[in-house]
């Protein structure tokens, strides 16, 4: 039988799929990765298999360093460095001709401080502060020393952030790339931050989760989620491959689908009974394609837009909408104990987290993690989605660019 290592591969990880969306996306074989990624991280975290588990830091702009393959010369990027011309940045003027407000810099400062950090290959990376970003703030009784460069507040107490407030920046790396050119380069997960020079410039963390062990799951905690996965096991069984491939031959439905799923995860909902979510679905297409086709002038852009609409609708077959419906099922098990393995690793944070809202700040759990094999090098992505996308998209929650007045 395939492993979590055998099943999982990213070439650049400038994407990753939730967990649950793989049976969306990925057919059997999608769902298969994902219950092998839920048993793989029961075993870490029960004590019975090795593995990573990394921190999804909430940090912008994404950061790509290192030695250019082709000259051997420091570079700094953005995601353009997987272009077929690939982007990357070697002087100020070439940030300058490219970028302009905060990204111009931050590409800047990590120009001008990574060098010393003496990196070999290709790294990446999420930009956490600048100097002029970090605040003081008494949060709860107790004194920190906060950035926010998204959505989270990162908060370390003022006792133990002298190496924050010295650094010019901050930047979490995640992902290593090898090979011998932009083009064909293949990302494994992790960095090794310990291989990088100290410089007191950069405060410089890789995103590994320490001490995972500390997490064992109870004998009730790992029944329950033992549980959880017979169930969605069994559902698996129950739902024709035929229609789970149809929707991963068919990528504007089920991305069409994922845009109507998160319309509850923005609401911080999870959607309710499959069969009434199903019929939402097919009224929420025919509203989008009707909108669409009112809005064409000509009886040409019309018939195009009905055209589009009726060979979505074909899928809805008796036999398909019922496998649909089990599909959604089974995407909620899925979360659910998701939700299980979140919630244990949520113990283990070593820096607190919060959000800003207009009267104060909330606690709130990280990101998300992403859990990899020790074996293959491959990785899932595990998000709370109901807490961070809510976050995230919320208006009543200051962002880090926000103006809190």
């Amino acid at each position: 039988m395939l492993s979590f290592a055998d099943t999982l591969t990213e070439q650049k990880n400038t994407h990753m799929t939730h967990i649950e969306d793989k049976v969306l996306y990925g057919g059997v074989n999608g769902t298969r990765q994902a219950i092998f990624a839920l048993r793989d991280m029961r075993d870490m975290l029960g004590g019975k298999k090795e593995g990573s588990v990394s921190v999804k830091w909430d940090g912008a702009p994404a950061v790509f360093a290192g030695t250019d393959p082709r000259d051997g010369e420091f570079f700094v990027a953005k995601k353009g460095i997987f272009n077929k011309n690939p982007k990357v940045y070697k002087t100020n003027a070439e940030i300058d001709d490219d970028t302009k407000g905060d990204l111009n810099k931050k590409l800047k400062l990590a120009l001008k401080h990574l060098p010393a950090l003496g990196i070999k290959g290709v790294i990446q990376g999420d930009f956490l502060f600048d100097s002029s970003e970090l605040k003081t703030k008494t949060i709860d009784g107790q004194k920190y020393v906060t950035f926010h460069p998204n959505t989270i507040v990162y908060a370390v107490p003022v006792e133990q952030a002298a190496a924050i407030k010295k650094a010019k920046m901050g930047i979490v790396w995640h992902t290593t790339y090898t090979g011998k050119d932009f083009e064909s380069m293949r990302a494994s997960f992790g960095v090794n931050v310990n291989a990088l020079n100290k410089s007191s410039a950069v405060w410089s963390q890789d995103a590994f989760l320490r001490d995972v062990t500390n997490a064992t799951m109870t004998k009730k905690e790992t029944e329950e989620v033992n549980q959880l996965l017979s169930r969605i096991g069994k559902l698996f069984n129950q739902t024709a491959g035929t229609t789970l491939q149809t929707l991963a031959d068919n990528q504007v439905l089920a991305q069409h689908i994922e845009t109507f799923n998160n319309t509850y995860v923005r609401a911080g909902q999870m959607p309710g009974d499959s069969t009434i979510h199903t019929k939402k679905l097919v009224a929420w297409i025919n509203k989008k394609y009707k909108k669409e086709i009112d809005s064409r002038k000509t009886e040409k852009g019309k018939s195009a837009q009905q055209k589009k609409l009726d060979d979505l609708l074909s899928f809805f077959s008796v036999e398909n909408t019922k496998n649909l419906i089990k599909m959604f099922e089974l995407q909620k098990l899925i979360v659910l104990a998701k939700l299980k393995l979140i919630n244990k690793l949520n113990r283990l944070q070593n820096i607190d987290t919060f959000v800003k809202t207009r009267s104060g700040y909330k606690v709130t759990g990280a990101e998300g993690y992403v859990a990899i094999d020790t074996l293959g090098g491959d990785a899932v992505k595990l998000v709370d989605r109901m807490e961070f996308s809510y976050n995230n998209f919320s208006p009543d929650i200051i962002k880090g660019w926000d103006n809190p007045n």
